[in-house]
């Protein structure tokens, strides 16, 4: 990681993994993977300087690359041994899956974070086993504005099988209220709110204090912002490329809400995730690729006079 001096737009806190992911049909396959990956690629793609503190084994340092080609400054905590993640789609509904934690490299200890600059710091878990309230306790005293996603804490893996299950967090309204922004899928919204309402999901983490809340599902993303939701449809031709839906559309809604207001970074999130989704692994789109499916969505309501709804 270069000095504290060096200023980043996004820092992005989590696991890489290697992802082997075995499809309703077709032919399972192995590759590097995580929240931290998905999201820090698509940021660094659309022109964020991107950061990223990830823990794993240092024989493995060759999954990185992808991101270091990209620009992104990756510094690694050492471990035993890198997470390594399962993921079993059962049926042809990609939001069904069976989740499994073979390999695990352990929780980030806040005596061994690096000197870090960024504008934002996301919490990228990919299960319970990364961040536990000291450290996040020790992130907002440094200042940092913070976002995380959920999955970090509901994804809670047996301590036996390895199978993780979607459970309620004890402190979970602790852990919002001391967010900038907050991200979940439905599948995670439903555990944490007793509520598959997305739109009142997300109304209930308001009222625990969350300003901004994303919550994806199959057919798209909706936010709840300042007491407004907006939602936008996915567009993707194919889900080739589900795993890593959630995280890509975090990622590019949190780069361009830099400097965008929150129903054009929503409409921008949805475009690059629909892209990624056709091509399995992580976002290796252009900016001017996500720009004109965002041209392409905005002539379609146009034509059919269907615009995204505001609720």
């Amino acid at each position: 990681m270069s000095s504290a001096s060096e200023m980043f737009d996004l820092a992005f806190i989590g696991h890489v993994c290697y992802d082997e992911v075995i499809p309703h049909r077709g032919a399972p396959r192995v590759a590097p993977g995580s929240a931290v990956m998905c999201g820090a690629l698509a940021a660094a793609r659309v022109g964020k300087k991107v950061a990223v503190v990830t823990k794993m084994a240092p024989r493995d340092d060759t999954i990185l690359e992808p991101m270091r080609q990209n620009g992104v400054k990756v510094h690694v905590i050492p471990a035993a041994h890198t997470t390594y993640m399962k993921v079993v789609h059962p049926t042809a509904d990609v939001d069904e899956r069976q989740i499994y934690q073979l390999a695990n490299a352990g929780f980030f200890p806040p005596a061994e974070m690096p000197a870090l600059a960024a504008r934002r710091v996301h919490l990228a878990g990919i299960s319970d086993q990364e961040f536990d309230r000291e450290f996040i306790r020790s992130l907002k005293e440094e200042g940092y504005r913070l976002s995380v996603d959920m999955q970090s804490f509901v994804r809670q893996v047996h301590p036996v099988t390895h199978r993780i299950s979607f459970g309620d967090v004890l402190h979970k309204m602790e852990i919002v209220r001391w967010m900038d922004m907050v991200k979940l899928d439905i599948v995670e919204a439903n555990a944490l709110t007793g509520t598959d309402d997305w739109e009142r999901a997300a109304m209930i983490l308001e009222d625990w204090g969350s300003p901004e809340t994303l919550i994806t599902r199959a057919e798209g993303v909706l936010a709840r912002v300042n007491g407004k939701t907006y939602y936008e449809k996915f567009s993707n031709r194919s889900v080739a490329g589900r795993t890593g839906r959630g995280d890509t559309t975090f990622a590019a809604y949190l780069a361009r809400r830099m400097d965008r207001d929150a129903p054009e970074a929503l409409k921008f999130a949805a475009a690059l995730a629909s892209i990624k989704m056709e091509t399995p692994g992580p976002f290796v789109g252009t900016l001017d690729e996500v720009l004109t499916r965002m041209r392409e969505r905005s002539e379609e309501h146009a034509s059919s006079k269907d615009a995204s709804p505001l609720f």
